[in-house]
This record gives C-alpha cells, structure tokens and sequence, in this order.
C-alpha cells in the first residue's frame, strides 16, 4: 500500500529555493571582499545578513514540512542532513562578512576574496547538483567537482596562512586575517558535507 502513495515532490522546489539562495549569499561575500570599501562594506554585510535569515526560515520549513509528510523523495535523516550542510555554508558565509565589521577589516587580502570565488563556484555546483536529484550521474559530477573545490581551497588557505606569518608584523592583523581565512575555509569543508550527503542519496538510489 506505501507504494501507491505518492512522493511528496515538494522537496526538490525547497532545496532548489534555499541552495539558489545559498549561492546569493556566496556571490555577495565575494563581492563585499573585492569591493575594499568601507564606507558600502557595513550596508551589504547587513544585506548578506537579510540573506542568511530568509536562509534559516527556508531551512525552517523544510524541517516543518519533514515532520508533516508521509512519504518522502528520499530517507528523512538524509533530507534533514542536506539541509542542515546547506545552511552551515551560509552561516559561515555571513559568519566571515560579520567578521569583516566586528575586526574593522577595511581591506580584507587578495587571498580572502579567492577563497570566497572558490565558495561561489561550490555553491553554483550545488545548486546544479540539487536540480538533478534525480539524475544520479549527473548529479554525482557535480558533487566531485564540488569536492575538487574544496581541496583547491585547502591549498589556498594553506599558502595564505603560510604567508601571513612570513609577512604579517602586527600580530593583531595577523590573528583577524588568520581566523578570517579559517572562516572562509570552514564554508567550503560544508559546501563538501553538502555534497557527501547527496553522493549518499545517489548510492542508496543505486
């Protein structure tokens, strides 16, 4: 009888709706980071904030429709995990443009800017990831790239650390920029999470 009970289809819109929105957050932060001004940097931070709320009321109603649908496209835990990866990205996102405003860094370095192109670009993979669910390889070509991603943002952040230790004097900048990188960083290890959890979808699908 489970069988002739539809999926609830619904999901697949929610995820479209919170991972575009996901990637809206990543494109601000890289552009607030290339912009280099103060006086515009506090305005679109708070934008980028507007963004990270519509994000946990998306995030938000997932869960509510979660618990209120019998049959689902895929297992809950996995629903629930997508969603909750999705999310931590942009709260590491907003986390890093918070951080821009509370440290005062009016002039974030070259290297902070690549890490958020390379979020940018994880974000986009996973909004295309998610818009094939059903599309099992075509969707893991996406998580793999993702994945690539990840690991050119290890090698980023890696030489950008190195190299603030080697150059940076003042050891107050030298923490603020550190812990910034390890921000941006952290986004890019759940943008990863993001896409184990859709791999996962795909090999039980198998």
């Amino acid at each position: 009888m489970v069988r002739l009970v539809p999926r609830e289809t619904k999901f697949f819109r929610m995820f479209a709706e919170v991972s575009n929105n996901l990637t809206d957050g990543a494109r601000l932060l890289h552009q607030i980071l290339q912009n280099q001004n103060p006086k515009d940097m506090a305005a679109e931070v708070e934008k980028l904030h507007d963004i990270e709320h519509r994000g946990d009321e998306m995030t938000h109603n997932i869960f509510t429709t979660l618990n209120q649908t019998f049959i689902t496209p895929f297992d809950r835990e996995d629903i629930h995990a997508l969603t909750s990866s999705i999310d931590d990205v942009l709260d590491f996102v907003n986390s890093a443009a918070t951080r821009l405003v509370m440290y005062k860094i009016n002039n974030p370095p070259a290297a902070a800017a690549e890490l958020a192109a390379i979020i940018v670009r994880q974000t986009e993979e996973l909004s295309k990831a998610v818009a094939v669910l059903e599309k099992t390889q075509l969707m893991i070509s996406h998580c793999v790239e993702i994945n690539r991603l990840e690991n050119e943002a290890d090698r980023v952040s890696r030489i950008a650390i190195a190299d603030l230790f080697d150059h940076e004097k003042d050891p107050i900048q030298l923490i603020k920029h550190k812990e910034l990188y390890e921000v941006l960083e952290s986004a890019t290890d759940k943008a990863e999470d993001a896409a184990n959890v859709l791999e996962t979808v795909a090999l039980k699908s198998a």
